[in-house]
C-alpha cells in the first residue's frame, strides 16, 4: 500500500463530514502528521547506506583445484558522503572488493546493493547502476586512447546518452575538479605529462556523475607533489559534491589525512570498518597483519616514551603540530 495521499491535503479534508473549527484543528493535525513524515523520510533519505555488501564471498577459478577463496562473507554499510579508506596487505581483498561495487566481478554467493538495490538481481538495471559507481584504477592513464583530451573524457558522457550540451557542462566541472587546464582539451593526451595523464583518466570518471568513486591506488607512481595535488582534488571534490569516495592505497598517512572511516581487509576477510581514530589505535592488531601506523603517529609514541606527555592518538602531521605546541607553550 502507497504511503502517498489519493488526494491533496485540503481536498481530503473538504470531503470529511465535519465543518468549522472541527475542520481547521484536524487539518492541522494532518499538516504535523506530513511535515513528521517528512522529516523522517529526510532522515532515512540522508543515512541510508548507498553501498551495502551482504555475505559476500568471491572465489576465483571456483570449481578447479586451482580455485582461492578471495573474499569471504564481507558484510558492510557505508553511509552516503563518508569518504572511506581501504587498507590491507598485498593479496588481503581490496581490488577485489572494489571490482564488485560495479560489477566487473559478479559474487560466488551474497549481494551487493547499492542505493538499496541488488546489482545482480535485473540484470536490465545493471548497466545504469555500474554509472553510479566510477571505479579509477591503478595506472588509468593506460586506458586513455583517444584523440584529444576531450574526446577521452567525452567518451563516457555521450555513451550514457547526454547531449553534447550536457555533456560540454559535465567535462568543464570534470576538469575543474581534476585540475586540468581548458587550454589542454585539443591536446593529445600522450603529450601530456605523467601527472596530467592521470588526472585527465579521473575526470573522464567524474565527468560520468558518478553517486561513488572508487579509486585504486590513485597517486602511484607520481612524485610527492603530483601525489599531493591528486589527493587534495579528490578532497576537494569530496567535500564539494559530498559524494561517496572510496580510497584503496598502501599510506597510512593518506588515509589518515583524508578518510573519514576505514575499512580493513585481511586475507579476504573484512577486520574492521570504523572511523580513522578507532581503527588506528588498533596499532598492535595492524602490526600483527603487516600493516604499519602513520610515520607521524609512530614519532609520537617515540615522544611519548620519552617522557613527553602528548595524547596517543595523533594520526596527522597537522594533529602532531597542534600537540607539540601545547607541549612547547605550556613550558614558557
Amino acid at each position: 500500500m502507497s504511503d502517498k495521499p489519493s488526494l491533496p491535503l485540503k481536498s481530503a479534508v473538504k470531503k470529511m463530514p465535519f465543518r468549522g473549527k472541527s475542520e481547521k484543528r484536524f487539518c492541522l493535525l494532518l499538516q504535523k502528521v506530513s511535515a513528521h513524515r517528512c522529516k523522517s523520510e529526510i532522515k532515512k533519505e540522508i543515512f541510508m547506506p548507498i553501498i551495502q555488501t551482504k555475505n559476500l564471498n568471491y572465489i576465483y577459478n571456483k570449481g578447479t583445484p586451482s580455485a582461492k577463496t578471495a573474499l569471504e562473507d564481507i558484510n558492510i554499510s557505508i553511509e552516503k558522503g563518508e569518504f572511506v579508506g581501504v587498507i590491507g596487505h598485498t593479496g588481503s581483498g581490496k581490488s577485489t572488493f572494489i571490482q564488485h561495487l560495479n560489477g566487473l566481478l559478479k559474487p560466488s554467493s551474497g549481494k551487493v546493493l547499492i542505493d538499496d538495490i541488488d546489482i545482480w538481481e535485473n540484470k536490465k538495471e545493471l548497466k545504469k547502476l555500474r554509472l553510479d559507481v566510477g571505479l579509477v584504477f591503478q595506472y588509468p592513464e593506460y586506458q586513455l586512447f583517444d584523440e584529444t583530451v576531450y574526446k577521452d573524457i567525452s567518451f563516457g558522457p555521450l555513451n550514457m546518452g547526454l547531449s553534447k550540451n550536457e555533456t560540454d557542462e559535465a567535462i568543464k566541472k570534470a576538469i575543474e575538479f581534476a585540475g586540468i587546464d581548458e587550454n589542454l582539451l585539443e591536446k593529445s593526451p600522450f603529450e601530456l605529462s605523467g601527472g596530467q595523464k592521470r588526472r585527465v583518466a579521473i575526470a573522464g570518471v567524474l565527468a560520468m556523475r558518478p553517486k561513488v568513486l572508487v579509486l585504486d591506488e590513485p597517486a602511484a607512481g607520481l612524485d610527492p607533489a603530483g601525489r599531493k595535488m591528486i589527493l587534495e582534488q579528490i578532497k576537494e571534490y569530496h567535500q564539494k559534491q559530498k559524494n561517496t569516495v572510496l580510497l584503496v592505497s598502501h599510506s597510512m598517512e593518506d588515509i589518515a589525512k583524508y578518510a573519514t572511516k576505514v575499512l580493513v581487509l585481511n586475507n579476504g576477510k573484512k577486520l574492521m570498518y570504523d572511523t580513522v581514530n578507532n581503527v588506528f589505535k588498533q596499532s598492535e592488531q595492524l602490526l600483527r597483519i603487516g600493516l604499519s601506523m602513520p610515520q607521524i603517529t609512530r614519532v609520537v609514541h617515540a615522544l611519548i616514551q620519552k617522557g613527553y606527555p602528548i595524547k596517543p592518538d595523533v594520526f596527522t602531521v597537522n594533529e602532531a603540530i597542534k600537540e607539540i605546541l601545547k607541549l612547547v607553550l605550556s613550558d614558557q
